[in-house]
């Protein structure tokens, strides 16, 4: 498992009972947290800003409302918020693979171009463009796309070359194809299940093969790499069958690993998705 250790913005600072405490920056939230399926005796809040309650009927609400607050990664900067589903609008762990995209782009010394589907908020786009990349930024939710527009200008990254689409992304990806575009990297973070910009219905199981196959089609004769992360609860092993399977290319290297965030008070670690990748020579 690859954990991450230098998000120093970020911490779980104790789990117990379906629930986290974490400190982003200087803001203290207890969250919910499915994993989380031990009891910790010792478990305490001793700062809290904020708890996500869960409502009988699905869902639920925040106690209190917080104004928009920002935590750092190295040289990155995120703008968060409190989501009506639990969230802040991003997940931490993903800085192990910003890190990874941000190291091959670099080393590449050539220019990449990046597609970024269900790109959410822009934690791996502004990664990707931060290392030199041009991104194209797919998602079917405005919402999300104009908080990753706030993102990208938070980072002064504006006038870099990103371009922010609001659609479906298997009907992204089939128009793309017929275009003839093509791509040095793909990154795809994919939902169990959502819908399109037009009502389009994903499912991860039926759509996920799918969507791979046709993304080998925008490949450059050169790329760099493909990335999958999940937190559907796929296997390492599903996740790396799917893309030794739909892989076109030869030399590469198809690897896949979970991820996971350090608990401080106990030397825990919490489980937070699995990431496929291929390298290409």
């Amino acid at each position: 498992m690859e954990v991450i250790n230098d998000f120093f913005d970020y911490e779980i600072i104790d789990a117990s009972n379906g629930q986290k405490y974490e400190r982003w920056n200087n803001v203290y939230l207890l969250r919910p947290d499915p994993l989380v399926i031990w009891n910790n005796p010792d478990f305490k809040t001793n700062k809290l800003d904020a708890t996500y309650i869960r409502s009988n009927k699905g869902g639920g609400y925040w106690d209190k409302t917080i104004n928009n607050f920002t935590v750092t990664y190295k040289d990155l900067k995120f703008n968060l918020k409190q989501m009506g589903f639990k969230h802040t609008g991003l997940f931490p762990e993903q800085a192990t693979n910003w890190n990874i995209m941000r190291e091959k782009i670099k080393k590449s010394k050539r220019e990449i171009k990046v597609l970024n589907l269900f790109a959410y908020t822009g934690g791996a786009s502004i990664a990707c463009l931060s290392a030199g990349a041009s991104v194209v930024h797919v998602d079917s939710s405005r919402g999300m796309v104009d908080w990753a527009k706030e993102n990208v200008k938070l980072n002064n990254l504006e006038e870099k070359p990103i371009r922010f689409i609001v659609d479906d992304c298997i009907k992204f990806v089939k128009r793309e194809i017929r275009r003839g575009n093509k791509y040095d990297a793909i990154i795809m973070d994919p939902p169990s299940y959502g819908k399109g910009a037009n009502g389009e219905v994903w499912s991860l199981e039926k759509n996920l093969f799918e969507l791979v196959s046709l993304c080998q089609e925008l490949l450059s004769d050169k790329p760099l790499f493909f990335m999958i992360n999940s937190y559907s609860g796929l296997s390492e092993v599903i996740i790396e069958n799917i893309l030794k399977i739909t892989n076109k290319k030869e030399k590469v290297k198809i690897t896949s690993s979970e991820i996971g965030l350090p608990i401080t008070k106990n030397n825990l670690i919490l489980p937070c998705g699995i990431r496929g990748l291929i390298e290409y020579e």
